[in-house]
């Protein structure tokens, strides 16, 4: 009797073992790795230089000296260089006048310079792909975009395709967590993320001022990201995916209207960037941060953070309500201190004054904002696709590391803040990324100076008077 219970006790000891291996074994399925990815360089013909940015401003005959000034005033202070790129009907003169086919065209040229590259190099077939994420926020045609890449590389019936729009810059977090979802329910699949923004239909042609903003800022390009969870790749992989959460403020009316694609008085479509903006994006990104934070610092630092805060709560002075203010911005400043467990910080270009915000919160060094800063000089704000400009420039810098972590920071349109965290599989360095479009320029950054020359060209605006204005016939 008893060696048949030892038995039984010992198959239900057995079988409790195998349960436990079999959850541990299969969460090592679910894991979101990036195998490779291709940033898109466009070619040298599309490069906008500060002579042909005043020729396009000058051709919009709907703007005055005081939008000139505005223009010039935001151009100067935007961070970005004069090797940014912009669609080819901007160079034909023809942004007022758009087709569905330009932005068609913009968006081919695109993935047939970056998806070809990026299977060829990891020796894959399109008909290897099992999940496909296509996101452009700006172009919407019939078929989808995904369909056309579909039918380009004669993809197989069976695959998974999601083809995302109006996710606006945070959409390739979006992209990724709908991949490592997928990887959840499916094991020993190939995802092709495919990350860019169409520019063609979209340039504002009007005087309003918060609308031509967003001219400024947004470039061309694009990138495709080759992602797995096959457990025989992962020494291949060059990233692990260790957390992403998603903040949706949409339920709040002064977010939700911070950036809006809108029709102004006279009917011209753009993208209204409103003052609540930065409001917006601080509340979205606070948020998004009391989530993640706990999923990526070590608790000690979670612990002396909730220490040092309660310590400045019971010595703040309630009395006035100035003092108060001042104190939460201090604590604010002297907050929690990522790097204890973040090694590099991989921030949307979306602007000067949005990686010097996120510096700011974060308390960041100019070493850790540098990346984000020369993609935004170099390459401009390109969107979704610019994080992956920006972890191209560190990898092209030989900064990441095996066992390093890179924290990914976007906002987009809703208003949403999303985030994620990558874990380096492996050394990466600057020869073993072929597609990364930094690896011919890297030893130029970061330059002495990051000053467009749009202030020597058109300063003069600044002292003209709005009476007697006239534009000289030499910049004509």
């Amino acid at each position: 009797m008893m060696d048949l219970l030892c038995i039984l006790f010992s198959l239900l000891i057995s079988y409790i073992i195998f349960k436990i291996w079999k959850r541990i074994d299969s969460k090592r399925d679910q894991n979101c790795y990036i195998l490779d990815y291709q940033l898109h360089k466009p070619s040298d013909d599309r490069m906008v230089s500060t002579q042909f940015s005043g020729e396009v401003i000058l051709r919009n005959k709907y703007l005055r000296l005081n939008e000139y000034k505005f223009l010039l005033k935001a151009i100067v202070s935007s961070g970005i260089g004069e090797q940014t790129y912009a669609p080819r009907l901007f160079f034909e003169g023809r942004e007022e006048h758009p087709t569905l086919q330009d932005g068609i065209s913009e968006m081919e040229e695109f993935y047939v310079d970056t998806i070809p590259k990026l299977l060829e190099r990891n020796k894959l077939s399109p008909t290897d792909i099992d999940v496909l994420v296509v996101n452009v926020s700006m172009l919407n045609s019939t078929p989808s975009l995904a369909a056309r890449i579909i039918n380009h590389y004669k993809m197989r019936e069976d695959i998974k395709v999601f083809n995302l729009t109006a996710m606006g810059c945070s959409a390739s977090v979006i992209s990724v967590d709908i991949v490592k979802n997928i990887f959840k329910t499916y094991k020993n699949k190939l995802a092709l993320v495919v990350t860019s923004e169409a520019l063609s239909p979209n340039w504002y042609n009007g005087n309003n001022r918060s609308m031509i903003l967003a001219n400024c800022l947004f470039r061309s390009g694009g990138c495709a990201v080759l992602l797995t969870n096959k457990r025989s790749l992962s020494r291949k992989a060059m990233f692990k995916l260790k957390c992403l959460v998603r903040t949706h403020h949409g339920a709040r009316e002064d977010s939700f209207n911070a950036c809006v694609q809108k029709e102004d008085e006279l009917g011209r479509v753009g993208v209204h960037l409103d003052k609540t903006l930065p409001k917006a994006a601080t509340r979205a990104f606070v948020d998004n941060l009391k989530v993640i934070t706990p999923k990526i610092l070590p608790v000690t630092e979670l612990l002396r953070f909730m220490l040092c805060l309660l310590l400045k709560k019971l010595r703040r002075s309630p009395s006035k309500g100035s003092a108060a203010s001042n104190v939460t911005q201090a604590v604010q400043k002297a907050g929690i201190n990522f790097k204890t467990g973040i090694d590099h910080f991989c921030i949307h270009t979306g602007g000067k004054a949005v990686i010097d915000a996120i510096g700011y919160s974060l308390d960041l060094t100019e070493y850790d904002l540098e990346p984000a800063r020369m993609t935004l000089h170099r390459f401009g704000n390109t969107s979704a696709s610019s994080l992956w400009y920006v972890l191209g420039y560190m990898e092209a810098k030989k900064r990441l590391k095996r066992g390093d972590s890179v924290f990914m920071i976007s906002f987009g349109a809703g208003f949403k803040c999303n985030s994620c965290v990558w874990e380096v599989v492996r050394d990466l360095t600057v020869g073993e990324s072929l597609g990364n479009v930094w690896n011919h320029c890297i030893d130029q950054y970061p330059p002495k100076s990051i000053l467009n020359p749009f202030l020597e060209k058109y300063g003069w605006i600044r002292e003209e008077d709005p009476d007697t204005f006239k534009i000289p016939e030499d910049i004509m």
